[in-house]
């Protein structure tokens, strides 16, 4: 994969990687911001720009009709550390894209209704995902139960509805110009578009913004969990659920890599340890799952599941420590281990075949180091021995440095 990059005076990265395979091209940004970044009174602004940005900037009224019209496509998403956009457009109208993307790091257009309009989308959207849906509260109740001082503690949807509903223009004009600035951004463009060309637009279109004060970024670092935590709560729910979560490290740290495949070996596919224990042979739940959230700073290991009618949820605590027992004390057979690296390999080749989805891991890996990073994941997952497995399983799955939380169905 040939790599190219290009920094604007005004601090703008770009990242380019061609792809004559496609008629398409494909606009990946990210900025340096997540609901990390906000204030635990003000929380849910990351994921609320996300839709500001759609609700029009200081030149276009409407982002996604001239999109459409050039035969593209748009979207975004938000998490704890970034907020990503990007767009796909024929090779024939990608200056449109330029355009548009230029425009809303520029400025937003600042209006009461705009503002209005967005909030009651979020709001909405805040109202069905944690509030009316099953289960949809869990995020509310786990995170501050792991972290007491980390913004972690809080999802990326925000701590309370109360803080949307009470969000102002001077709130949303002051959040916009400390982060969305194009020295706090990475540009990636990939697909059917030469370097140069790439480069005339991005100084064309970006070139013109000028920096911004962004601020340096000073978070608590959360302090070692020095015994377990617990919480139990009753909802409307259909069935009883097991919520676990162990405190792991951040993701530039080596050991990340040992903390994905044991997360992978405990739970990715049918073959899987807690599916083939818990769920086929035992019957002791009827779904189960383990996963990492993978994030910059230390995260979370989190282990899912509702036991099956009859078993409690102690019962169901029980046989999921049994297995992180195992892992603690046995070595994971190299037959295992290789069988989860080839899925994650495999995995990383068909992904790469899409322009897009190859902007989007260029522009992650140039914000936390360097794009070309990105062409050693497998060689860093390929390094990880059942003997790293063994270690991190020792070191994270023991009783102070878990939280638990019981959801009852009443």
């Amino acid at each position: 994969m040939k790599i190219n990059k290009y920094t604007l005076d005004n601090g703008l990265r770009l990242v380019h990687c061609e792809d004559t395979s496609t008629q398409m091209v494909a606009l990946n940004i990210v900025y340096d911001v997540g609901s990390r970044d906000e204030n635990p009174d003000h929380t849910g602004f990351a994921h609320l720009f996300e839709h500001l940005m759609f609700g029009g900037s200081i030149n276009i009224p409407d982002f996604d009709t001239p999109i459409q019209l050039a035969g593209g496509e748009n979207n975004a998403w938000t998490n704890t550390d970034i907020t990503n956009y990007y767009q796909t457009v024929p090779i024939q109208n990608v200056e449109t894209a330029f355009w548009l993307e230029s425009d809303r790091m520029l400025s937003l257009d600042f209006s009461a209704r705009s503002l209005d309009v967005q909030r009651g989308v979020v709001m909405e959207e805040f109202k069905q995902r944690s509030l009316n849906m099953p289960y949809g509260d869990v995020k509310h109740l786990l995170l501050p139960l792991a972290f007491n001082v980390h913004p972690y503690r809080w999802p990326t949807i925000g701590k309370d509805l109360s803080h949307i509903l009470n969000a102002t223009l001077d709130d949303v004009k002051d959040f916009f110009f400390r982060f969305y600035a194009p020295n706090n951004a990475v540009l990636v463009v990939t697909g059917n578009i030469p370097f140069d060309y790439a480069v005339q637009l991005a100084e064309k279109w970006f070139g013109p913004i000028a920096r911004r004060n962004v601020p340096t970024r000073h978070l608590n670092r959360e302090p070692v969990q020095e015994k377990e935590r617990r919480l139990t709560v009753e909802r409307n729910v259909p069935l009883d659920a097991l919520y676990m979560a162990f405190h792991m490290c951040e993701r530039k740290n080596p050991d990340f890599y040992a903390f994905d495949i044991l997360s992978d070996i405990l739970s990715n596919g049918r073959s899987s340890r807690l599916n083939q224990h818990l769920v086929e042979e035992k019957h002791v739940f009827s779904e189960i799952d383990a996963y990492i959230s993978g994030s910059i700073d230390p995260g979370l290991f989190y282990i899912t599941g509702k036991p099956m009618s009859g078993i409690s949820l102690e019962q169901a605590e029980d046989a999921v420590r049994e297995e992180l027992v195992r892992l603690q004390y046995e070595l994971v057979d190299e037959q295992e281990l290789e069988k989860v690296k080839n899925v994650f390999e495999s995995t990383q080749i068909f992904e790469n075949i899409s322009y897009l989805n190859v902007a989007t891991k260029l522009a992650w890996f140039e914000l936390n180091g360097r794009a070309e990073d990105m062409e050693k994941e497998v060689e860093y997952y390929r390094a990880v021995t059942p003997e790293m497995i063994r270690r991190a399983a020792r070191t994270t799955f023991v009783d102070n440095n878990c939280v638990v939380l019981y959801y009852k169905k009443k």
